[in-house]
């Protein structure tokens, strides 16, 4: 058997299931219907087995035909990855990379790599959605979602690019009525600016030492459902609140917030790169992933 000249007939044969037709076929792969019909009976010749009914009106597979339709488009599609897959290795990016992130990590994190991205390289461009829902990637037909927290779906790809840690912080001005509290269960009778968007944005787990755990009920003073609404409350000593490191870090380092028991933790979340099911993953995405994966890694270095 020629293994070449096979490969071209599945090619064929993939065509006129998919088109319902000889004349479809030819169209799309750009060559006479005398060819395709010729190269089909070939192939139904090799294999043995009529592959194809043909009828007044429609080409259609036969049982047969359906099964080995199936295996024949993932042969086929795995030969264009792998080509298409050699051709990026030397290619520079380029081309429109679409992405969604939570707006709170987006702004904070990703708007910056992606910018930095953009610049690097000038012949990518960027469509970014910032959206705390979580959005269909292969309707939207997004490439790529940053998801912060807790993977529930499993159906899809995804690379763990950090972690942050969940952090209970408060106004500066606040600091000396709050340097009394012993422990977490001290907090749950002061006031407590709640994230609506969490799915219990009152009940918190604290830890130390790895040994010690507390389970406390905070009381909202103001419910919102924004990060960064939470975090402006906070600033304007609304009360306390658990933030993201990353919506606080300057905050914290310019002493405007402060943290309050810190000598006891919240449980950390991970930091997601997530893809649509694919074999092939272009370079423009695998190397912007690469990209936050390395600023992620200098911001943990930045916390010691």
């Amino acid at each position: 058997m020629n293994e070449p000249r096979n490969l071209n007939r599945l090619t064929y044969f993939a065509a006129v299931v998919e088109t319902g037709s000889f004349t479809g076929a030819a169209e799309r792969l750009g060559i006479t219907k005398a060819v395709v019909s010729q190269q089909v009976a070939r192939l139904e010749e090799d294999v043995s087995t009529t592959l194809l009914v043909r009828t007044t009106r429609k080409v259609e597979p036969t049982e047969a035909g359906r099964t080995f339709y199936q295996r024949c488009a993932l042969v086929l599609r795995e030969a264009e990855d792998a080509f298409e897959e050699l051709a990026e290795t030397a290619a520079t990016p380029s081309g429109l990379i679409r992405l969604t992130a939570p707006f709170d990590y987006g702004v904070s994190v990703v708007v910056p790599a992606i910018t930095a991205f953009t610049r690097s390289f000038p012949a990518c461009k960027a469509d970014v959605v910032l959206a705390d829902q979580s959005l269909d990637l292969v309707a939207r037909n997004i490439d790529l979602a940053i998801r912060v927290g807790w993977l529930t779906d499993t159906s899809f790809q995804a690379r763990r690019l950090g972690s942050f840690r969940q952090l209970l912080v408060a106004a500066s001005v606040l600091a000396d009525r709050l340097a009394g509290l012993s422990g977490p269960e001290d907090i749950a009778t002061l006031p407590f600016v709640a994230n609506t968007a969490l799915r219990e944005p009152l009940n918190w787990q604290f830890s130390r030492n790895e040994i010690e755990r507390r389970i406390v009920t905070t009381r909202a003073a103001i419910s919102l459902d924004a990060t960064f609404a939470v975090r402006e409350a906070v600033r304007e000593g609304a009360g306390l609140s658990v933030l993201p490191d990353y919506a606080v870090a300057d905050d914290l380092a310019s002493g405007r917030l402060v943290r309050v028991l810190p000598h006891w933790s919240l449980p950390s979340g991970g930091i997601h790169a997530v893809f649509p099911a694919a074999r092939f993953r272009p370079t423009k995405v695998r190397i912007f992933v690469d990209m936050l994966a390395e600023r992620e890694r200098r911001r943990r270095d930045a916390q010691g």
